[in-house]
């Protein structure tokens, strides 16, 4: 599970990055200026799309995500079932003017265990 999530992380870690590349070349005088050195920049427009879902019964962890990403603007939704029954659900969207916004939901009731008191006579 770790593995999987590092490797979304460093998949929207590429779609943020702008990547710069600085080369130099060889030989007498060359570069107008610039020292035989010149930056060569790479720039890749953010755009991704991805979803996962968590079933495991035996130690009840119950979640999924999906988010897409274009440009500057982000949306994306999760669920995951809470240890009092219910179900929490976040539907999300981020972009550079708005800044992030978020609407949370809860689905269902809660159950709590009954606690039984033991009086002592």
């Amino acid at each position: 599970m770790l593995v999987k999530v590092v490797a979304v992380l460093l998949l929207v870690g590429c779609a943020y990055a702008g990547i710069s590349h600085v080369s130099s070349s060889q030989g007498g005088g060359g570069g107008g200026g610039h020292g035989g050195h010149h930056i060569i920049e790479f720039y890749t427009f953010p755009h991704y799309e991805y979803k996962y879902e968590v079933h495991d019964p035996k130690h009840h962890d119950v979640h999924e995500q999906h988010e897409k990403r274009y440009g500057d603007k982000v949306e994306g939704e999760y669920s995951l079932h809470e240890p009092d029954g219910t179900i929490r659900v976040v539907k999300y969207e981020a972009d550079h003017k708005n800044g992030f916004n978020a609407i949370v939901e809860r689905k269902g009731h809660a159950v709590h265990p009954e606690i039984e008191h033991h009086h002592h006579h």
